[in-house]
C-alpha cells in the first residue's frame, strides 16, 4: 500500500503546530507544564485528523480542553506562563468548522461548547490581569471564528440554492423536449393510421409497413411518456433512476449514524425494477429512517436489507429501540405517514407491513413486484 504524500498545505499545517507548541514549551514553567503540554498535540490532533465525524470530534476536544483547565484550577491557580496556544488555535479551527457544517438543531450548542473551553483556557494562568486579556483576546477570536463559519454556511446554502435552481431549469426543460418528442411521434400515429384507412381498398399491399411503423412510433412513445413522469416525478433531493437506486439507498444510510445497508446475492445487478417501484423502495427507506431519528434517536443500529426471491424485491428496515423512546409508527401515533406509505407501496402492486419487535424495537417490510431478471428483456 502506497503512503500518501504530504501537500503544501498539510506541511504548512504541521509546521504552524509544531511552531505553537514550540512556544507553549518554551512559556509553560510550574512542574505541572507538562500537561498543558500534552494537551495540545492531542486537541491538535482531535481537530485536524479525519479520526471520526467531525461533531463528535469537536466535543471531544472541548471536554479534553475544560478537563485540563479544571484539573489545573482545583488545588491552585495557575501553569506558569503559556495557556496552550496550539490547544487554543485548534480549538478555534474545530468552532469554525462547527458553525459551518454542523445540522442546525445541533450547531449552536457545539458551538457554544468550543467557544468555552477557547475562551476559558487562559484561567490556568497564575496571573488574573493576565488571563483576564487573554480570555477577553480569546473570546474575541472565538467570535471571530463563529462568524467565519457562519459566513461560509451561508455561502454553501446560497451555492446550493442556486444548484437546485439550475436542476430545476434544466429539468423544465427536458420535460418540454420530451413533451414536443411525444406529441411529433403522436401526429405522426394519426397521419400513418389516416393513410392507412385511405389505402386499406386500393393497396392492401402496403398496409404492412405502414403498421410496423405505427407500432414502432407508439413504443417510442410510450418510452418517452415514462421519461417524461420520470424526470417530473425527480425531487431537488436527488434523482432515482434504475442504475442508481442501490446507490442513493447507499446514501441514506450513509446520512444515519449506526445503519448499515445488506444486499442479497443478486440484488444488485440481477433485478430489475419498474421506475414507480424504485421511487417506492426509495420512500419507503427514506421514511422508515426518517423516523428511526424522529422515535428511536438512540438506536444502536439500523438495518437496511435487500432480498429477492426471484420474482419479488423484499425490502426491510429494522431498528433496535432507543435507550428512552420505542420507535412508534412512522409519521407518529394518530398520524398519517404510515397510511401515505401504504397506499404508496399498494399502488404499485406491493404489501407494507410495520410493528414493534418483541425485544423492542421497529420493523419496516415491504415487498414489491419485479420487471424480471436482469438481461432477459427480449
Amino acid at each position: 500500500m502506497r503512503r500518501p504524500v504530504p501537500t503544501p498545505a498539510g506541511l504548512l499545517l504541521a509546521g504552524l503546530c509544531a511552531a505553537l507548541w514550540a512556544v507553549d514549551w518554551a512559556t509553560v514553567a510550574d512542574p505541572r507544564a507538562w500537561v498543558v503540554l500534552a494537551a495540545g498535540p492531542v486537541v491538535a490532533g482531535v481537530a485536524l485528523l479525519p479520526c471520526g465525524p467531525p461533531e463528535r470530534r469537536g466535543v471531544v476536544a472541548a471536554v479534553l480542553s475544560l478537563a485540563v483547565t479544571a484539573a489545573l484550577l482545583l488545588p491552585s491557580r495557575g501553569t506558569g506562563g503559556s495557556w496552550g496556544l496550539l490547544e487554543s488555535g485548534a480549538l478555534l479551527v474545530l468552532l469554525a468548522h462547527a458553525a459551518r457544517h454542523t445540522a442546525p438543531r445541533r450547531v449552536v450548542p457545539l458551538c457554544v461548547l468550543l467557544w468555552i473551553a477557547a475562551a476559558g483556557a487562559p484561567l490556568r494562568m497564575p496571573s488574573d490581569r493576565a488571563a483576564e486579556t487573554a480570555a477577553f483576546a480569546l473570546t474575541l477570536l472565538a467570535g471571530a471564528a463563529a462568524g467565519l463559519g457562519g459566513y461560509l454556511r451561508i455561502l454553501d446554502a446560497r451555492r446550493a440554492r442556486a444548484i437546485a435552481a439550475v436542476r430545476e431549469h434544466e429539468r423544465h426543460e427536458l420535460a418540454r423536449d420530451l413533451h414536443d418528442f411525444v406529441a411529433h411521434h403522436v401526429t405522426g400515429i394519426v397521419v400513418q393510421a389516416q393513410a392507412a384507412q385511405a389505402i386499406r381498398a386500393t393497396a392492401p399491399e402496403r398496409l404492412e409497413p405502414l403498421l410496423r411503423s405505427i407500432e414502432q412510433a407508439g413504443a417510442e412513445t410510450l418510452d418517452s411518456m415514462r421519461r417524461l413522469v420520470r424526470v417530473l416525478r425527480e425531487q431537488d433531493s436527488g434523482s432515482v433512476r434504475p442504475q442508481d437506486l442501490i446507490a442513493e439507498l447507499g446514501r441514506l444510510v450513509a446520512d444515519r449514524p449506526g445503519a448499515v445497508l445488506e444486499l442479497a446475492e443478486g440484488v444488485r445487478t440481477g433485478v430489475r425494477l419498474a421506475p414507480e417501484v424504485e421511487t417506492s423502495v426509495h420512500r419507503l427507506v427514506q421514511e422508515a429512517l426518517t423516523n428511526v431519528t424522529r422515535h428511536a434517536p438512540g438506536s444502536p443500529v439500523t438495518r437496511v436489507s435487500l432480498s429477492t426471491d426471484g420474482e419479488r424485491l423484499t425490502v426491510e428496515v429494522v431498528n433496535d429501540a432507543g435507550p428512552g423512546r420505542g420507535q412508534g409508527p412512522p409519521g407518529g401515533r394518530g398520524g398519517l405517514g404510515l397510511i401515505g406509505l401504504r397506499e404508496r407501496v399498494e399502488a404499485v402492486d406491493g404489501t407494507l407491513s410495520a410493528g414493534p419487535l418483541p425485544a423492542g424495537g421497529w420493523r419496516v417490510t415491504g415487498v414489491f413486484p419485479l420487471l424480471g431478471l436482469a438481461g432477459s428483456r427480449p
